[in-house]
């Protein structure tokens, strides 16, 4: 049996953890949960949104899958997200958005797999006040999480027979910190012959993107343009509600959905746990259980396929009613 760290989050986050947990326990996943309360809900009570007990179970147990958690716009906390990144220093943020059959999108060839690095960057945060006028945010790019990043991205490529990296920078004006980024991934490719490389610019890709998204392969992005285009190639294939994440770290690994905590339909029954469950499906593939795994997935798609979804598919469906139903598939499979 794994020991896997629950984070249940905040807003809709109890309600598709629940689901999912329900859903893997049907589908045989051998995992004791060790249920980790975090975010807004324990602010009050412990004075911060990520207590140390989360960050100690997480790297006892190596492996975690976590719901939304909300992060105050302009004011409050700092994100849990970014904090968890930090600490655990998982470098890494691998995003795969390939299209679900049924899932109606402009476009039905896209296969696209974001990685992004995932601890420096503007979209680390580390910001200073100089005056009531004025702020800084401070762009930190280095030669080892770069190199650390690109290595990631051709050995994921590799390993998964994908055939091309392309990297994503604004290196024509951010000269020194994308151009850093740019240099280190030139120099790892030189490594993988096998692979082929070329380099994009990030407005440029983003137009790419929504016109012929098929000619992506795995994109290799820094911190915030990643974040960015990586909600973006999960619009391609239906939106964040079937968008699947993953947190690669050497000491552990977190899985999430990426969508946000959605505090406006909490304890109503319609919430999607659609990208909670295809990160849940990678994480039972990375710890081994991958007949559990192809379970779930196979009943999911039955699902969809028979017209069942929730409201931000187009359907019907409480949350509970998607979750019963791909329970009733994996039972009957």
């Amino acid at each position: 049996m794994t020991q896997v760290t629950l984070i249940k989050g905040d807003g809709i986050g109890p309600e598709i953890s629940d689901a999912v947990v329900k859903i893997i326990n049907s589908a045989g996943g051998d995992i004791e949960w060790d249920v980790q309360t975090a975010g807004a809900d324990v602010v009050e009570a412990e004075g911060t949104p990520l207590p140390q007990r989360v960050i100690d179970s997480i790297l006892k147990n190596k492996v975690a899958l976590k719901a939304p958690i909300t992060t105050p716009i302009g004011k409050g906390f700092r994100s849990v997200n970014v904090q968890l990144r930090k600490e655990l220093d998982l470098y890494a943020n691998l995003r795969p958005c390939k299209n679900i059959p049924t899932v109606k999108t402009r476009f039905d060839n896209v296969d696209i797999v974001v990685v992004r690095e995932n601890t420096e960057d503007l979209y680390a945060g580390i910001e200073e006040k100089i005056d009531d006028d004025t702020a800084h945010s401070i762009k930190i790019i280095t030669r080892k999480a770069s190199e650390r990043i690109a290595k990631f991205a051709f050995d994921y490529a590799v390993k998964n027979n994908r055939k091309e990296v392309c990297v994503v920078t604004k290196a024509n004006i951010c000269k020194l910190s994308d151009g850093l980024f740019l240099e280190c991934a030139r120099n790892v490719a030189e490594k993988y012959p096998q692979i082929n490389f070329r380099e994009i610019l990030v407005d440029n890709c983003c137009m790419q993107l929504v016109q012929r998204p098929e000619q992506f392969d795995v994109l290799l992005l820094p911190n915030l343009y990643g974040d960015i285009v990586s909600d973006l190639t999960a619009g391609l294939i239906g939106g964040l509600g079937i968008a699947q994440s993953a947190n690669i770290g050497e000491k552990a690994s977190v899985f999430e959905a990426v969508h946000g905590s959605a505090p406006d339909i909490k304890g109503q029954d319609k919430a999607n746990p659609t990208a909670l469950l295809l990160s849940a499906v990678e994480m039972l593939k990375f710890i081994g259980q991958k007949n559990c795994a192809d379970r779930i997935s196979n009943a999911l798609y039955e699902t969809l396929e028979a017209g069942i979804k929730t409201a931000d598919l187009g359907g019907t469906a409480k949350c509970s009613e998607f979750t019963n139903e791909i329970i009733r598939r994996i039972k009957n499979g």
